[in-house]
């Protein structure tokens, strides 16, 4: 396994993080904020122009994603909600989420 540079994922919950209510459950995703700057990130390194320091900024947010990714699919699997329909999934919500199902509108 390669080594890797990264900024700290916990140093980005404070402020990159917040809790949505996901009918009786709470999910976590990022906040606008984090989600534009991931969204950048991921364009300069699709472009391969990311610099180093944007690396391991890039590096960190994403490990977070994966992080809430499975603490999210664990939580829904507990609540045992599971949509019936795979576009139900984002129907009516903006996209500023952290990998994450979003209840359909009713």
């Amino acid at each position: 396994m390669t080594p890797q540079l990264m900024v700290q994922p916990s140093t980005l919950m404070s402020s990159g993080i917040r809790m949505s209510e996901f009918g009786n459950i709470y999910l976590f995703r990022f906040t606008s904020e984090l989600q534009s700057r991931f969204e950048e990130l991921l364009e300069k390194k699709k472009a391969d122009i990311l610099t180093p320091e944007e690396e391991a900024e890039y590096a960190g947010i994403s490990e977070l994603e994966r992080i809430f990714t499975l603490i999210n699919a664990q939580l829904a699997a507990k609540s045992k909600w599971c949509p019936t329909q795979l576009e139900d999934l984002y129907d009516n919500e903006p996209d500023t989420s952290v990998n994450t199902a979003t209840p359909p509108n009713t």
